[in-house]
């Protein structure tokens, strides 16, 4: 081992073959942080939720080419900034490998482990849960004052940056006035907001610096909105959910942002860019594009830089 230090970029994951995809639901339903009940009650609405969408979440996989778009984009991102550090850089999933438990072993006889949650905005249901499995495990191995973490970078210069620089990807030449742009974030039961989690807040300012980024540099659209997608159930949720936002635009030439996101994955390639893209064709639009998350963009990994450097120091 020639480094000192170990960076952990910690994600939800996402099954790596259509063999894993009843594992990643099952862990995913089974998380305390997603699913608040009793462990026997939780295991029951695990099982249940699982048996019911896993034909349908096999189905969407095997249209994406058979596995989650996150690991190799995850790959991607973990080779470039693994050539900006004086460190060794791993990827840890929380419900599908390689997992917290297996990456922290390997990590364990570093000096300094330096853990960089790829959500930015801090929520219970994702940094939390990351964190709960990363403590869990350097507890269990004794090297709990190795960790060093990062709980959100929703306003980053660098991310915001990578976010700006996806939306001028997908205008390209065209003129913004001629576009409303839809900034999309991933959905939470609205009673989980209620309890205090920051997410929405994070998610707002967020969209508040894009949106004074892009007007810095003179690109201007017809018209900007928030929404949220990927809801479950029949709780209520965070609002205005994106089906509904989408049918009130004007335009009908829109670019949707997914803001919650810095790794592409199967909301963004399949949900956004399959699932919305025909709700807005049955709309009526002219023009639906999806921007594409940070993935491996250079200000990405400007902003994982910058945050090693600063936990790390």
């Amino acid at each position: 081992m020639d480094r000192k230090n170990a960076v952990l970029l910690l994600n939800m994951g996402g099954p790596n073959n259509l063999g894993e995809v009843k594992t990643f639901l099952s862990n995913m339903f089974n998380d305390p942080r997603i699913i608040a009940a009793p462990a026997p009650v939780r295991r029951f609405i695990a099982w249940f939720i699982t048996a019911r969408r896993h034909r349908d979440a096999s189905d969407n996989y095997a249209r994406l080419g058979g596995k989650s778009p996150i690991v190799e984009h995850t790959r991607r991102v973990v080779h470039a900034l693994s050539e900006r550090v004086d460190a060794d850089v791993f990827y840890v999933m929380r419900y599908t490998s390689p997992f917290t438990a297996d990456v922290l072993r390997e990590a364990a006889g570093y000096e300094r482990i330096c853990a960089i949650p790829l959500y930015p905005h801090f929520s219970s249901t994702t940094t939390l849960s990351s964190f709960d499995a990363l403590y869990a495990e350097a507890s269990r191995l004794g090297i709990t004052d190795k960790i060093r973490t990062v709980e959100h970078y929703y306003s980053h210069p660098a991310y915001i940056g990578s976010v700006v620089e996806r939306i001028k990807e997908a205008l390209g030449s065209d003129d913004p006035s001629g576009f409303e742009l839809v900034f999309s974030a991933h959905g939470l039961p609205q009673k989980i907001i209620d309890r205090g989690d920051p997410y929405q807040r994070h998610i707002r300012y967020s969209v508040y610096h894009v949106r004074r980024a892009l007007n810095e540099l003179g690109i201007f659209f017809a018209k900007t909105h928030l929404a949220y997608q990927s809801r479950l159930g029949p709780m209520e949720w965070i609002r205005p959910y994106l089906e509904d936002k989408l049918a009130t635009l004007e335009k009908k030439k829109a670019i949707i942002v997914p803001i919650a996101f810095t790794i592409d994955n199967s909301e963004t390639e399949f949900e956004l860019d399959v699932e919305y893209r025909e709700k807005a064709e049955h709309l009526g639009f002219e023009d639906y594009r999806v921007a594409r998350a940070p993935n491996d963009h250079p200000r990405f990994i400007d902003a994982l830089e910058a945050l090693y450097r600063e936990t790390a120091s």
